[in-house]
């Protein structure tokens, strides 16, 4: 099911590329200009993303010494599944929360707060971890990369065909009236259809998270009280770009256009789905 339903996102943004670029350009040759505009933005993302967030965090990544408890989490979940072992980094902030990076699981790095080893017990923060995990495991960097590929094409090729309708550059098979209005819908669009990949995988993740640890009440339990702590204190470090990464939405504070375009799936949902594991 979660396979037929990340498909059909992927489709509905292929197609929609296809029709932004043919548009655009009044030619395939659009198509694979843009294409190889956004693969190249995005591809520099994939390969050095890793290092881009953490440096956005602030986060260290530590050895087993400098926090046994976290990093021997992370080696149990590991080695209990045999899973490569991931670096481990922690983030100075007093906000629980956690994410991951990397692009393949031999380059994944998976960091906590300090806040978030302060709020749950072992078995939550064991769930939270193998939550992160499984999005090294589900290979999720790349798919989120694919997505933003897909999503920046289409805005880039959006920007073009605006300043074409205004300057006269434009397809002369198109209605001028019609590229306004793709120009303006289909990034809209594509960001909704991005944003729809991504809380697809929050569903992947946590299902995969209670199959690693066979604690389904664990990750439950960490994820209330990650919602109250969030709610209360958002995180005041990384970024909007970031904050997909989270196991819960950092940066939300009550806003209603955050929530309404959101990275992650509301967490009532969530926790629903995970009892019925």
């Amino acid at each position: 099911m979660a396979f037929l339903r990340l498909f059909g996102l992927y489709f509905l943004l292929t197609l929609l590329m296809m029709i932004v670029g043919f548009i655009a350009a009044g030619s395939s040759y659009g198509i694979v200009i843009f294409s190889i505009i956004a693969i190249a933005i995005n591809l520099f993302s994939y390969f050095y993303s890793d290092s881009i967030v953490l440096r956005a965090y602030g986060a260290k990544v530590i050895e087993r010494n400098d926090n046994p408890r976290l990093f021997g989490i992370v080696k149990k979940i590991a080695d209990l599944n045999g899973l490569p072992m991931p670096r481990v980094a922690i983030v100075p902030s007093s906000t629980p929360n956690a994410f991951a990076t990397g692009r393949n699981p031999k380059n994944a790095v998976v960091a906590a707060t300090t806040g978030i080893m302060s709020v749950l017990d072992d078995n939550e923060l064991e769930g939270v971890m193998a939550h992160e995990m499984a999005h090294v495991k589900n290979r999720d960097t790349l798919v989120m990369c694919v997505a933003a590929t897909i999503a920046g094409f289409i805005s880039f090729a959006a920007r073009m065909m605006w300043w074409n309708s205004m300057f006269g550059g434009r397809n002369r098979n198109v209605h001028p009236g019609i590229m306004i209005l793709v120009a303006i819908t289909a990034p809209l669009a594509a960001f909704l259809l991005q944003m729809a990949v991504s809380r697809s995988r929050e569903f992947h993740a946590d299902a995969t998270a209670a199959k690693l640890t066979n604690k389904p009440w664990a990750l439950i339990s960490a994820l209330k009280k990650l919602e109250w702590e969030n709610h209360r204190k958002p995180l005041d470090c990384g970024s909007p770009s970031n904050a997909a990464m989270c196991i819960v939405n950092p940066l939300r504070g009550g806003d209603f256009f955050i929530s309404m375009f959101s990275t992650h799936p509301p967490m009532e949902k969530r926790i629903k789905e995970l009892e019925k594991l």
